[in-house]
Order: C-alpha cells, then structure tokens, then sequence
C-alpha cells in the first residue's frame, strides 16, 4: 500500500474499520485518544465560608510589591512566596448578605439584578473557563461541595453556576468523587447505550409538546419558557458529551481509593489530592471546591462553632479563628507541592499550567469589602510573588476577568468587572 492512509479514508467506511485488525502499515495509532502534545491550562477555585482573622491574614498594606512579609495566617506559605500573589482591596459591589461566602464569588452578579425577582444570580468564572478549556475532557467541570450546610456559602450547590445563573451541583463525598473520575462502569455497554437512547426520545417528546403551547403566551411565560428550552439544550449537549465517552475506559487512577469516614482537615487533604489527581490524568481542566469549616473546627479540636470564630474577640475565639487559618493555609501549601510535583510532557510541572484561586467573598464577621484573595499557579501567565492593595471596593470580577484573558479566553466582562487587573499580568 504505497498511498498513505488517512482518518477521511476511513470515515467514508466507518464499518469497515471495525473489522479491520490494527495492522501496522495502517497507523492507528493516529486515531488513537492521546493526550495533548502540549500541556493544556487548568483552573482551580478554592473557598472558604467565614472569612478570615482580619489582624493576622493580611499582609501590611505598607509594604506591597515584591517587597512584602507573610502575615501569620499565612505562615505555612513560606515555602512557596514566590509563587504566590496576595491581592487586597476587592468585593463584589453588589455583595449584601454578610453570611453569603460564595453565592456571588465567581459571578459578581447584582442579586436583584431580575426585576420582580429577589434572587438572581450569572455565569461564574470557573463555567466560563470551562466552556474553553474543557470540550476535550471526560467532565468539562468537576465540582467540589462541603456536607454541611452550616459552612458560611449562601445559596448554590456548589460554587458553579450555569450560564442561566443557576446553581450547578457539587460532589460532598471524596469517595464518590475517585469513582466518578476513576471507576468504569459496571452496567453493560448495551444497556448504557439504551439508556441515553430513552432520555434523547424523552427529551424530544418533551420539546414537541413545549412547543405547542407557545402560541398565545404572555411575555412572563414566554421566557420561562425560553428557559425551559434553554435548560433542554443544556442536557442535549450533556447527553452528547456522554455518548462520546461511552466507550472509552476511564483513565487508571494515580491514587488509591480513598477511605470512606474522613472529615475536615483529612477530607480537605483528600479533595486536594483528588483534584491533583483529575488534573493529572486530564479527566477535567476546571476545578472549584466549596470547602468545609465546621468539620475542620472539630477536627482541629476547637470547641467554637465556625459562625461564632467569626465574630471573635480577643481571646480564645480569635485563637480558634487563627488556628483555622493557620490549617486552611497549610492544606493549600500541601496542594501547591502536589501539583509542583507532578511533570508534564515539557518537562514542566502541572502547577505550571494551571491558575488557582484561593479565598472567600467575606472579609470577617459581616464585612464584605477586601475579600481575602490568593493567586498563584502559571497557568493564566499572572505575576507571582508580590503583595498588591488595590483602590478600595475593586471588583472582583476584576481579578477573575484577567485570570480567563490569561488562559485565552476572549471576553470584554466578566460578572460587575471594569477592566483587567494590570499589576497582575505578568
């Protein structure tokens, strides 16, 4: 066979490549998943309900730039200083509900922003950049969830939101999350296929009947209705993603399977290496985890309730709140040093090529303004290393806008932003 074969040769006989053996004269490993010749971008967002100390987090606003000391709070950071960007001086304007810690962090979206509506909210950051970077990955997003309710977040299931503004769900337990990544499925292929077969005909004599009452509607109806059929497209395209992946086996897990029964700080540690681990294996480009306080108070050992620790005092509340924020920084550490030490095909490492976020939409006890904000990762191209006070009451969206320009993402706004954040383009 003297004319080299291509994929189009065998797209016109798409049967007869299935009975075909991989003969070596005909290259099929061109055809074959592989992982990008160059290392894709990651995200993480990481937050934390409850804010943190006010006195012992933040560095001094006297001394910014590269010229600039680790407060206590952020002490276990040591290692990686130069790897890090403190960024003071941000909120979401539009932020009211002191006890809210995430519903508006990746959005910066004016609740009442819907007239007639007391709640409305926008695409977050992470759903942004996961319509960018995660077309070619088993799950365009991962989700991560606290199990409890009482951790500071606000409304939302996870810290996601969708295009609609509506809230996307998280996975709460961490061995849940390994065989959703790693387990393949144990239900026949067959019977798997059968299954998406019955939702794509539900789905399509649920749009066929929609579509007869739309004539005569009022406006109101009108768009629930466009809603509606938004919310349809939205699983059609779910759906798709699926069927894709029908038949391709799941990657082999770098980890063990995780022991079930782990709560705070070993939960949290979990959720870090299972995020490493997704990233590793690029079973997904985007991350967001809405992480736990209650448990890692108990696990701690600290008697105050997290709602309490925000409202401390002098005294053994604001030790407590201390204590929490020395182990929420020491968590990140050990996540940095994870993702620094896993190579990719440049012989660089993941951490690299990924952009993480670090922080809260609450500042402590009920003040909204200068949300506690870390940066650090290359994979948005920001400048690390330095403390930056902005002008007070910065969007920020501001700081999210910047971070999707530097993965590629080709967008003027994002959420209530006003521009880029140019002290932090590297």
């Amino acid at each position: 066979m003297n004319t080299p074969l291509t994929r189009r040769h065998f797209l016109r006989s798409a049967s007869a490549v299935l009975a075909l053996p991989a003969l070596e004269s005909l290259d099929f490993r061109a055809f074959a998943a592989t992982k990008p010749a160059t290392p894709p971008k990651r995200m993480i967002f990481l937050n934390f309900g409850w804010g943190v100390t006010n006195e012992t987090w933040f560095p001094n606003v006297k001394k910014t730039g590269a010229d600039w000391e680790l407060p206590p709070g952020l002490a276990p950071l040591a290692r990686h200083k130069k790897d890090i960007t403190v960024v003071q001086g941000c909120s979401n304007k539009f932020a009211d509900m002191p006890h809210w810690g995430s519903t508006f962090w990746l959005t910066g979206a004016n609740r009442f922003g819907e007239p007639g509506q007391s709640f409305h909210n926008s695409i977050s950051a992470d759903q942004v950049a996961a319509a960018h970077l995660g077309g070619d990955t088993r799950h365009t997003s991962l989700q991560l969830n606290a199990p409890n309710a009482d951790d500071g977040h606000g409304p939302g299931l996870s810290l996601a939101w969708d295009q609609r503004g509506k809230p996307m769900a998280g996975l709460e337990n961490p061995v849940l999350v390994f065989h959703r990544l790693f387990s393949d499925e144990t239900m026949p292929l067959a019977q798997r296929q059968a299954m998406l077969a019955e939702k794509r005909s539900i789905l399509d004599a649920v749009t066929v009947n929609a579509k007869r009452v739309q004539r005569g509607l009022t406006k109101t109806d009108t768009d629930k209705l466009d809603e509606y059929f938004q919310s349809i497209r939205d699983i059609e395209v779910r759906l798709g993603k699926d069927e894709r992946w029908l038949t391709v086996p799941k990657v082999k897990p770098p980890i063990a399977e995780p022991k079930p029964g782990l709560a705070g700080r070993e939960e949290i540690k979990l959720m870090y290496d299972l995020i490493a681990a997704a990233l590793q294996t690029d079973t997904t480009r985007v991350i967001t985890y809405r992480q736990p306080v209650s448990t890692l108070l108990r696990s701690l050992e600290l008697k105050f309730a997290a709602h309490d620790i925000s409202h401390y005092g002098p005294g053994e509340r604001m030790e407590a709140s201390q204590k929490r924020d020395a182990a929420q920084s020491e968590l990140l550490a050990g996540l940095i040093d994870k993702l620094k030490a896993i190579r990719e095909s440049d012989g660089r490492s993941l951490f690299d090529h990924t952009a993480l976020a670090y922080g809260s939409n609450i500042r402590t006890i009920h003040y909204l303004d200068n949300c506690p904000t870390v940066l650090t990762g290359g994979g948005a191209g920001i400048k690390r290393g330095q403390h930056l006070v902005l002008s007070k009451d910065t969007p920020l969206a501001n700081v999210w806008l910047t971070m999707l320009r530097g993965i590629g993402v080709n967008t003027e706004r994002h959420g209530d932003s006003s521009g880029l954040v140019k002290e932090l383009i590297a």
